[in-house]
Order: C-alpha cells, then structure tokens, then sequence
C-alpha cells in the first residue's frame, strides 16, 4: 500500500479518527461544535476567546469604503475576557435583573437588562422572500486566461486569484425548511474583484419558469404555501403550484427539470450552477460576445433518490449544509469550472434558431459546447451564518468592465428586484458596508447617510462638479477602468406588452429535455410528476396538467396518467422533432470519488483487523470510512482501538454512499420495539440486528453499493439480496472488497440494479 496519500485521503482520515487530534472520540468527525474539547465542569479560569476552527474565516478586513485595513479578522470579532455592556462597560452579574430587593419589581434603571433585551427583540431580520434557506462558503476563484479574447475582464486573466463567497440556497422554503425537499437551488457567486464585486446570481436549473420578470410574483406566489393555512412548506406538490404552471405554459420546460432528478441533489459539491440569462462581454477592443456561464463541478453531477430525499428531510434536514461544511473543515474542498458558451452578437440575438434572450431556453451543448475560464475552490467556512450567510447581499447589477447585460426581459426586471430587496431586509441602502459585502476595489461614491452608514465620510462637497473638495471625486475614462456600458442600438420600436414570437415556443425544448433522457432519468420524472400532482386536490388540474404533458411526450403522459387514475389526453400541438443532447442527462459518465461516505458495519467483537484493513483502502482512495457498531466508543482487540462513529440506533442508510458488511451482527441489547421502532420480531428472528439489515436493504433499495467479506455474506443472504446482484460485491479479503465499492462509486449509483419500463 502506498505511502504517499492525496490531500482529500489526509482529509477523509481525519474525519474518520485515524488522525487522533481531538481530545475525545466524539471530536474525531467534522461537526464539532468548538475548536477545543470540553469538559465536566464550567470553566473558571479567566482566558480571551477562543479563535475560530481551522476551517472558519470571517469575511477579509476592508473598510466600508473598500480599503484594505490590514487587520487581523480578530480585531474585528469580540475581544476581551470579561463580558461588557455593547458599549464596553463591564458587568458584574447578568443572571439577574436589578430589582428593588430579591422579591421586590423590577426596576426602570437596569440598563444592561434594556440593552440585552431590546438587542435581542431586534436579532432577526427579514428573511428573503426566496432562497431563505442557504449554506454558503468562502473560496478562492483562479482565471485561466482562455477568457482574454471575449471579455476584458480583469479576473477572468490567467492565473488572477480572486476570493469568492458562495452562497447556495433552495428558492420556495422558509429559513426553517429542509434541505432535501424537491425545489430549484440558487447558486450565488460574489467575486471581490480589483475592479469592484461582480456576482453571477444563477441556479442549478440553466432555465426559468418565466420569461419576463414582472410574472415573478405571481410564480412566487403560486409555489409559496397557500395564504390561508400556511401550507405545504417548501414543496411545489400542491394545487395553486400546478394551477399556474399548467395555465402558464412557458413554465413547461422549467417544471420539467424540477420534477427530474436535478430537483433534489445530492449535494452542493455534486450540483451544477446555471447564469440562466446571456449575458454580453466585451474585449479589450470592444469587440462583444454573447455568452452564457456554466459551472460544472469536478465530483460531476448527483441527485438522491426521491424517498432518500424524503427519509433525510426527517432524519437531517440540515443534510446538504452539513455536506458542504464538513467536507471543507476535512479539507476536502469542493471544486466547480466556470465555463461559457459563446454566441455571435448579432442583430437577431438568436443561435441555430434559439432565442437567446428567452430564459426558458437552452443552448445544447452539442450546439456550443462549454469552454472553461476558471477554476473555483471553497476552502473555508464562515465563521457567523448571520453575518456571512444570511447578510450577504447578491445583484445581477454588480458588474465589472467586460461584463454587461442583455435585453432578457427577466434579467432586465432583477436588475432592480435585488437593490430592492435588499434596502428592506437589511435596513437601508447601505447593505454594501456590511462586511460581507464590501468590496475590495476602493469606494468614493458621493452617496452619503442614511440607516446603518458605518462609513465616516470627508469632504465638505458630495456633489460633483466641485471645487471645494479640489474637484475630487474624478471621473474615469476606459483607459483608467471605467466600467462603460455597451453602445448595443436600440431597436426602434413601439411601446408595447408583448413578446417576440420566439417566445411562443413552450414545449421543443421540454421534449428535448425529456428525450435526453436515459430510462432511469425518465422513471424518476414519471414518479415525480405522479407524485406532485397526486397530491393537488381539484381534477381539473391534474387533467389540464396531463394535457401539457400530452404536448411534450405521449409515453411520458400515459404514464403519469396511469399513476393518477386518469385518461391521458392527445396532444394539442404537433410534437417537435428535435435531437436529443446527451450532456443533459446526469448518468453514463465516471467521477472521483473524493469525499463519499462509506458505512462499515461491525459487530463490534470480531474481525477488527479487517476493519482496519478496510479503513486504510478507503482512506488512501479520498473517502470517508465510518464505523458502524451496536454501541458507540472504542473497539478493540488487544491494544489496536478502534473508533466507533455510528451506532445501530442511530446511523440510516440516506447518509453513506455505501455500505460494507464486516460481520452478521446479533441482534443488539437495544434491539426492541420499545426502544427502537426500526426493529421488529420477525427481522430479530433471523439472528440478524433488525437495523442493520434496514441499512442494507434501504441502500440496496436506492441503487447504492453494498458490500461485505467474511460473515457479512450472511446478512445479505438474510436481506435477500444475491451476491451477484447489481452494485453488490462479496467475498475476497477486505481490500478487494472495498477497491470493488470505489469502482462502483465512480458512476455514482449502481442504476442497472432496476429495469426501467420506459
């Protein structure tokens, strides 16, 4: 066995306790809540707070103003030893409030009680309307320079490093929602660049449900739980949902990607990002480009199954955030291209007969393949959700020179949404001196006041033309940076409420989408369309929305029908001819494995070598072995421990990979109904831990690999699974066992286990 491990295999052995660093088994994982273990008792001895974790950064020391400060991010958190009032004073007591005697009223004058109070009364802000719930990352972002032909922009050149904040994000839930449930995900970048912020403020879904933003409320609206119960939460399986989009046909090809398997990802490492719009860029001689961003990440593309997606809503709902946050504190740090298909800026705007300024549509691939620009690495962790997360302000406006916007009636229409919003939520126009948002370049805005001004402004003259202030503020020219606008004509036209008759097109592109499709993928739209509208109430939506179905695929329609009982309807439209796009399909292709969790299960008394044999193979591939036991602690034999990560009680198939057998364990003391509902007399009856035979059959259950050497045969012999199946390896020594697994996880999930019908 080689020596030699890569950086994500160093990772994934700390995370598995191999590296003993912490100061009791439970701090052997990610997660832990503080950088130095605790104990019994409350501390006494006085000491300055303690730093952040390793993986945690706070957002880099500009001022207000956009100047560096050069200080460091632990003059700009809490200091000191002892517990002050917001003003510095400090205090002595703060359990009690100031009363006239033990039992007497409390008195006016309490001061820090007002203070405590009053802050606490003020601590949440308004949640976004969309995307409320989100988990968000601090990177690095590395230009290729293969950009310098169409774009000017400067950190976009080769070899430029730009720090990035990445916020990830589902749209319809509220802040307390799941991070499973079937939705689109926003996928916000802000680059703090030399020449100001530019966000690319997109999702994992290229397209959108409307074409022109000023339908953006009524989707809301429709998708949102319902005014008068406040239900369902964060989920589009309901009647006002389907009663839009079916009557709303452009949203055809939006839906469709939602109910496929992109509507539920993996995770955010394994999730693409979309800028959705075109946007236009511009060379250093002023020549344009129509462009649309892609981010593709290096694990490749992954989704969960829908009933994995439902068990994990319950037993994690924190799942993807968590996903993300571990693997960057393990350091195995999750990686995306940024790629762009290019465009003639032509007259039309148009590319083989495909709008370019019409958000419910794709280029294919094939058509225009993508081109990397750059590299993108999360690499650490926020150090305060509020500050970071949940105050980061994003705007399709903050541009650089060489990145300028299109006629997209929907992206014209969030050029001013975003600045909107955030003036509410965050108390005024001055959301950009927070210290999350605040831009690296230098800031001499002439704007001045206002809610929450943190900068202390010069100058006697905001205003310009000036004298008094020696002229300055300057204006720039574009040989000095100046960010120009470009001189795109303006098509002579009258006012009018209409769109071009490109935009009529509401299905080619939805039968396209469909049509890419492998069997699996299509069995998963069918279940998810069945699903959705089995839960609306009124037929009438339900048949409307077999009709829209109808006009994307007949078989996809009868099936859907079938599922809800009903008659599929023949298509209203003739059916598009169109060739399928095999770069839309999630399935087919091999990834690393970097970061996959692995379950091994044990018995807890025997076979440890193996275990450890197992741990190693694992560890040297980049993923992530977690021990499965009947209870937690250590195991050992002799003087060789080892740690237990899970216990039967409380691991569930929905968080690994896969899962290796290392033992048939008996049944557990804790293994009855009383104590443990996963358990029940006739699976305790095939000498088998009820539990674990759950955690294989549900794996097995969600096209996941399933593995075992020795006695682990046995359970699957008891589970009913044959040896020979599909994405099950058995038999041989450890390491075959596990190298089998590995190979197994570069296509994700093993797919041929099931027959597809369609």
């Amino acid at each position: 066995m080689s020596e030699k491990k890569n950086p994500v295999s160093a990772a994934a052995e700390k995370i598995a306790g191999k590296v003993q660093e912490a100061v009791s088994p439970g701090n052997e994982l990610p997660g832990a809540p503080g950088p130095e273990g605790v104990g019994i008792d409350e501390p006494t001895k006085v000491r300055e707070p303690l730093p952040p974790k390793h993986d945690q950064r706070g957002p880099d020391t500009y001022s207000p103003t956009g100047q560096p400060t050069g200080a460091p991010q632990d003059k700009v958190a809490q200091g000191g030893a002892r517990l002050t009032t917001a003003q510095g004073a400090r205090l002595y007591e703060t359990d009690h409030s100031l009363k006239a005697g033990p039992r007497g009223p409390v008195l006016l004058q309490d001061h820090h009680l007002r203070e405590k109070i009053t802050h606490f009364d003020h601590e949440r802000i308004p949640e976004r309307v969309v995307h409320a719930r989100g988990a968000a990352a601090h990177g690095v972002f590395r230009g290729y320079g293969a950009a310098a032909g169409i774009t000017k922009a400067a950190f976009l050149a080769d070899g430029v490093e730009t720090p990035v904040f990445v916020r990830f994000s589902t749209v319809l839930g509220s802040r307390g929602s799941a991070d499973t449930v079937r939705d689109t995900r926003g996928f916000a970048t802000k680059f703090y660049t030399d020449e100001g912020v530019f966000d690319l403020v997109g999702n994992n879904i290229p397209v959108f449900f409307i074409q022109d933003a000023i339908k953006f409320p009524d989707i809301i609206h429709a998708g949102k739980p319902h005014p008068d119960r406040e239900i369902p939460q964060a989920q589009s399986a309901h009647d006002t949902f389907w009663d839009f989009v079916t009557l709303h046909t452009e949203a055809t090809h939006h839906t469709l990607w939602n109910m496929s398997d992109r509507g539920i990802p993996r995770s955010y490492r394994m999730m693409e990002g979309f800028g959705v719009h075109t946007f236009r860029l511009v060379n250093a001689e002023g020549a344009t480009t129509l462009v649309k961003f892609h981010w593709k990440p290096k694990l490749g593309v992954h989704s969960l199954v829908w009933e994995e997606a439902q068990i994990t809503a319950g037993m994690d709902p924190d799942f993807h955030r968590r996903d993300l946050a571990d693997a960057i504190e393990a350091g195995a740090f999750p990686q995306w291209e940024l790629g762009v298909q290019t465009f003639p800026d032509n007259d039309e705007q148009m590319f083989e007969g495909i709008d370019l300024l019409d958000p419910t549509k794709i280029v294919p691939e094939e058509l225009a393949p993508v081109q990397p620009i750059g590299l993108m690495t999360l690499n650490a962790n926020p150090s305060n959700y509020f500050a970071e997360t949940e105050q980061v302000a994003f705007h399709v406006g903050h541009l650089v020179p060489g990145i300028d916007v299109t006629n997209d009636a929907l992206m014209q229409g969030r050029l001013f949404s975003y600045v909107d919003t955030q003036i509410t939520r965050l108390g005024g126009p001055n959301f950009g001196q927070l210290p999350i948002n605040r831009t690296h370049a230098p800031v001499n805005d002439m704007l001045r006041d206002g809610m929450h001004q943190s900068a202390v402004h010069r100058g006697v003259a905001p205003y310009r033309p000036n004298s008094l202030d020696g002229g300055c503020p300057f204006l720039a020219g574009e040989d000095t940076g100046a960010y120009i606008e470009v001189p795109a004509e303006v098509p002579a036209a009258r006012k009018v409420r209409d769109a071009a008759a490109s935009f009529d097109d509401h299905f080619s592109q939805a039968r396209l989408f469909w049509l890419s499709m492998t069997p699996t993928e299509r069995e998963h739209i069918v279940a998810a369309y069945t699903f959705e509208l089995g839960k609306c109430w009124e037929k009438a939506i339900k048949e409307r929305a077999l009709k829209t179905l109808a006009n994307i695929d007949a078989e996809l329609c009868a099936r859907v029908a079938e599922g809800l009982g009903l008659t599929a309807p023949e298509a209203s439209v003739p059916l598009a001819s169109v060739e399928p796009s095999p770069a839309l399909s999630q399935l087919g292709h091999t990834w690393p494995v970097d970061g996959r969790i692995i379950g091994i299960v044990t018995d807890g008394a025997s076979g440890l070598d193996a275990v450890r044999e197992a741990r190693e193979v694992i560890l040297d591939a980049g993923m992530v072995p977690l021990v499965i036991a009947p209870a937690g602690g250590e195991l050992s034999t002799g003087s060789e421990r080892v740690s237990v990560q899970r216990t039967f009680a409380t691991a569930r198939s929905t968080e690994f990979d896969a899962i290796v057998l290392a033992g048939a364990p008996a049944p557990a003391p804790d293994a009855y109904g009383a104590r443990d509902a996963k358990t029940d007399d006739a699976a305790t009856a095939t000498g088998i831990d009820p539990r674990v035979l759950l955690l294989v059959t549900e794996a097995f259950r969600h096209g996941k690999a399933v593995a075992a050497w020795g006695d682990g045969a046995t359970v699957l012999e008891k589970a009913g699974l044959a040896a020979d199946a599909a994405g099950v390896v058995a038999g041989g020594a450890a390491s075959t066992v596990v190298n089998g697994v590995a190979a197994l996880l570069a296509g994700h999930r093993a797919w041929d286990r099931f027959t597809p019908a369609l």
